[in-house]
């Protein structure tokens, strides 16, 4: 859109309506607030995770898709080309967000709270100690992979792993005094020590899956160019192109670190 209204001037827009295929009235109001403002999408105008911020994105998309809208914000147009932000499917019977990088917080999320009761009561049933296979039959209706099995016995203050190989199960008071925590008091311990997860339709198999990711070290590094370049380079992040792989969202954080509450300076890929 240009100033004197002839739309033939030559613009620095990041967002752009081709009103040859369509009027301007077809937009939403936070839309035209964006093309307005000249605004990229990545910095939204919504709170991140409202109805309204996935329907931006999702009117985008389809606008986009239909060449009615001209994106030519880097980012913004990475969003819209590599991922499925804005859309939702279901995942263990619950509508999830897709692409849509979240938090972990210190208390876990449904499915490894279920997985860590699970785990007890399984050795409790076994008589206090059982090998790696039956704990990963048991949680293998939950969805949980063997390396997720793992992850969560290695991060579980009261599942340790005894000289002959099995697993054993120790009164909660005693695993609290080991680890020096305090009995009753929230705490990760499930994740494997990952900061962010975020849920994928796999392309290949058309399933959705959670991709956990990061830790709380990659926060200092979004503001600091030579951590940043060094991350980078270590990870090979230019390399890095399957969404279904954590190395994928790690390389990406900045891009979502305002959406995250993460105070950044920094836009963009690594």
């Amino acid at each position: 859109m240009c100033d004197c209204g002839c739309n033939t001037c030559e613009t620095n827009s990041t967002l752009m309506l081709n009103e040859s295929l369509a009027p301007r009235d077809i937009l939403s109001e936070g839309l035209k607030y964006h093309m307005d403002a000249n605004k990229p999408l990545t910095e939204h105008l919504y709170r991140a995770g409202s109805d309204n911020y996935f329907n931006l994105w999702a009117e985008a998309r389809s606008l986009y898709s239909r060449e009615i809208l001209e994106i030519t914000h880097e980012d913004d147009l990475a969003v819209l080309t590599e991922t499925d932000l804005g859309h939702f499917g279901m995942f263990e019977g619950k509508k999830v967000p897709l692409d849509f990088p979240i938090e972990i917080n210190e208390i876990e999320d449904e499915k490894f709270v279920k997985g860590i009761e699970l785990l007890r009561s399984t050795l409790s049933k076994e008589g206090g100690a059982a090998g790696l296979e039956p704990l990963v039959k048991a949680l293998s209706g939950l969805g949980f992979s063997k390396d997720e099995v793992v992850d969560l016995i290695k991060n579980n203050i009261n599942i340790k792993q005894h000289r002959d190989g099995d697993y054993i199960l120790l009164p909660l008071e005693e695993a609290a005094k080991k680890n020096n925590k305090k009995l009753n008091k929230p705490m990760r311990d499930s994740s494997g020590g990952k900061a962010y997860k975020v849920y994928v339709k796999d392309p290949k198999t058309k399933k959705i899956k959670t991709v956990r990711f990061g830790s709380g070290g990659l926060r200092a590094k979004i503001n600091d160019k030579k951590a940043r370049n060094a991350f980078a380079k270590r990870h090979k992040c230019s390399t890095k192109k399957d969404k279904t792989k954590a190395g994928y969202w790690s390389c990406r954080l900045p891009r979502y670190a305002k959406l995250l509450g993460l105070k950044s300076n920094f836009g963009g890929f690594w």
